[in-house]
């Protein structure tokens, strides 16, 4: 007798959905193109990097240009662990090697502009001409939306929200920080870059203080009053760190009137709107966010602070011959997340080609899949597929598809949800820098 829980068929469904996701983004076989038509990316995080693999895939006759100013890309998913100390920041390491021997031009600069009349990108050194072009810059932190913080100033107050130098600033603090001391998580207004990952890391850290630090806590103050998977989070907070007793590890406090709206830092203190001030040993400040600045200089986003698309192609509606995607990117009901920007990479790269080919674009299908690891052994996730709105103005969930990690799920099953956050990791670093 079939004795899987829910979560392992969910598992086996998004397996198998997401292998057809991206077969139908590819639209294979591949379609050779002629005259060395030119698609130039912008921004080399997964959704970037993604794109340019899978624009190859489609049609290795593509000239290629990937411009992306760091060598080497650490991904924000994963960096939690990180901060508990059970991953390094070398495993979270990506390079562009494998997508150079693709054939896929990597130039590492900063795109310094984007003329959609010459259609060209700029650089310091260079012009790049494009027939299509990619954009993929990630996410623009609002620094001055809290009072006295600054770029500069997160070298001492990380926000560690991209991940790198920022982790092991924060980890390094964690380390630094005395036995009863409090780690402040400031979260910023939706939308962000992964909804989840306050509440991740307010986990990971507790993890932490209770092998090395227990009279330590972590204090979430929150500019919202409800997060994704709330429920499952609470539940593994009160299993593991006896969330809501008098001896929590983790303690929340929702918006909007625990929102962070100053910083002191030489007082370490933070105030919240309400007005209360609140010290810290540790102050993990998490600004408001846009889309990134290339999108923002080139006319790619709308008063939001995020860029509107087709929602069949990515293609901007402010700017032709341009596409969005990842979390900079207008979605509707898709999260800012590592596993949306992979997907709609892969829809925006067929797009490209059968555009290329004077064809039209074809209907095409989306998922998401999100894990969260609470706790040793403890892990939880949700997963969801989106199709296209009769209207193409929305991306909107199927229901019945997809899910939760049931709440009555057995430990057996949340250990294994583990096992399934690493493995995904893998396949999404391999499909998306090869």
């Amino acid at each position: 007798m079939d004795e899987q829980p829910v979560a392992m068929n969910r598992r086996a469904f998004i397996k198998t959905t997401g292998a057809i996701a991206a077969a139908g983004a590819l639209g294979a076989p591949a379609i050779v193109l002629g005259g060395g038509k030119r698609v130039v990316v912008v921004g080399g995080g997964t959704g970037g990097a993604t794109a340019a693999r899978y624009l190859k895939l489609a049609d290795d006759g593509l000239d290629v240009t990937l411009i992306e100013p760091n060598r080497h890309y650490y991904t924000c998913y994963m960096s939690n662990e990180v901060l508990s100390g059970e991953r390094q920041l070398d495993d979270i390491k990506q390079g562009y090697d494998r997508l150079a021997a693709r054939g896929i031009k990597v130039v590492h600069e900063t795109a310094t502009g984007i003329d959609a009349d010459k259609q060209v990108v700029k650089t310091a050194s260079g012009v790049y001409p494009y027939d299509r072009c990619v954009v993929s810059p990630g996410v623009s932190l609002l620094y001055d939306k809290i009072a006295g913080y600054s770029e500069a100033l997160a070298r001492q107050l990380p926000h560690a929200w991209k991940a790198g130098a920022q982790t092991r600033l924060l980890r390094g603090q964690l380390e630094a920080m005395q036995d009863g001391g409090v780690v402040i998580i400031a979260t910023p207004p939706k939308p962000f870059r992964c909804p989840p990952g306050p509440y991740e890391r307010a986990s990971q850290i507790a993890m932490y203080l209770k092998a090395a630090k227990p009279r330590s806590k972590v204090l979430i103050l929150d500019n919202n009053q409800t997060f994704a998977k709330q429920a499952l989070f609470m539940q593994g907070w009160e299993r593991l760190y006896g969330f809501g007793t008098g001896n929590s590890l983790i303690e929340w406090q929702p918006g909007p009137d625990a929102a962070v709206v100053g910083v002191d830092p030489v007082d370490m203190t933070v105030e919240t709107s309400f007005g209360d001030t609140v010290k810290g040993a540790v102050i993990n400040l998490i600004p408001p966010q846009a889309a990134g600045k290339i999108a923002l200089d080139a006319g790619l986003a709308d008063a939001s602070g995020w860029c509107p698309v087709d929602k069949k192609t990515f293609e901007s509606t402010r700017v032709p011959g341009v596409h969005v995607i990842g979390d900079a990117a207008i979605a509707t009901a898709m999260p800012k997340s590592a596993y949306a920007a992979n997907n709609q990479a892969k829809v925006a790269a067929a797009a490209i080609v059968a555009l290329l080919n004077g064809e039209a674009p074809g209907v095409p299908s989306y998922i998401n899949t999100c894990y969260s690891i609470i706790g040793k052994d403890y892990g939880i996730s949700v997963a969801a597929v989106y199709r296209l709105s009769a209207d193409g103005t929305e991306i909107a969930p199927v229901a019945g598809a997809g899910g939760l990690t049931p709440q009555d799920a057995p430990a057996f099953a949340l250990a294994r949800e583990v096992q399934y956050a690493y493995s995904w990791y893998n396949n999404i670093v391999h499909d998306s820098f090869g």
